[in-house]
């Protein structure tokens, strides 16, 4: 798929993140969107996937363990056809499979997530389970920056450079804010790379809204052999919608009807230039 592709569903996928958080009233529209890109990548290239068969075996696993930005993903799902888009709409309703957290009834979902430092323990035990067994998927966990503050990860972190997990491929999404604030102001994990390298993974910094960076950086983990791999993906929470991008006070906190007015109209214009682009 090229990147002007890549683009346009990235575009779709922020409009599904806004669209359903503001349906919902609530939700966390600023990590899902600086992870929008990420998702994209993932779903519509990287991943061994198939929406006609979500459960099927050899498939890549992902687990969200920043799981409060689970808009992302189910935009993500639905417009890769694990469900409808317009279940989108759904999103935190009573009686909605589309609740605030992944779970595992979701078409495409293989990992419950919610409480921040677990995913990544559960993407492990994947990875360690698929060595164990003899089978060849990879396992792919996106981790807030915020997220790594939490003891569990280093734990689990500890696990996958121990025994060599090179079918794991951990995503930090670097966006440097977290609900109180940056990130190196509420409680430092910097430097991150430096981190990940003294657990024994071979770690790649990225910039998470450039198609050939992260294509060039997960072909470099597919490729790493020996050792688990960390992609620090710099990112810009909000991206996408002008007056979101670096403000933390959208961490979670949906738009009213004139704001997502504001947002879609953004992201309309986003579409317009790609569209543009695609007729040059």
């Amino acid at each position: 798929m090229n990147n002007l592709e890549l683009q346009r569903h990235a575009n779709d996928v922020r409009k599904g993140i806004v669209t359903a958080v503001h349906s919902a009233k609530a939700g966390h529209p600023g990590g899902s969107l600086s992870a929008a890109d990420i998702f994209t990548y993932l779903y519509f290239e990287e991943m061994n996937i198939d929406p006609r068969d979500p459960e099927k075996e050899d498939r890549d696993r992902f687990v969200l363990s920043k799981g409060h930005t689970a808009p992302g993903l189910y935009s993500a799902l639905a417009y890769r056809g694990f469900f409808p888009v317009e279940d989108l709409k759904t999103l935190r309703k009573l009686g909605s499979y589309l609740q605030g957290h992944p779970s595992i009834h979701i078409p495409g979902v293989d990992m419950a997530s919610g409480s921040l430092g677990q995913g990544v323990s559960a993407a492990v035990g994947m990875a360690l389970g698929a060595k164990m067994s003899g089978r060849d998927f990879r396992v792919y966990a996106l981790l807030g920056d915020g997220e790594i503050q939490e003891g569990q990860v280093w734990e689990a972190a500890m696990l996958a450079g121990h025994r060599k997990l090179d079918n794991l491929c951990v995503i930090v999404d670097n966006n440097n804010l977290q609900i109180d604030g940056p990130i190196d102001q509420v409680c430092s994990p910097y430097p991150i790379d430096k981190k990940f390298e003294a657990f024994n993974f071979h770690v790649i910094n990225v910039d998470a809204h450039d198609f050939d960076a992260l294509r060039a950086a997960f072909r470099e983990a597919r490729e790493t052999k020996g050792m688990p791999t960390c992609l620090v993906a710099h990112s810009v929470k909000g991206k996408g919608v002008s007056f979101m991008e670096n403000n933390v006070g959208w961490h979670g906190k949906a738009p009213n009807d004139e704001e997502y007015a504001a947002a879609m109209a953004d992201l309309d214009k986003i579409g317009a230039e790609l569209e543009k682009a695609g007729e040059a």
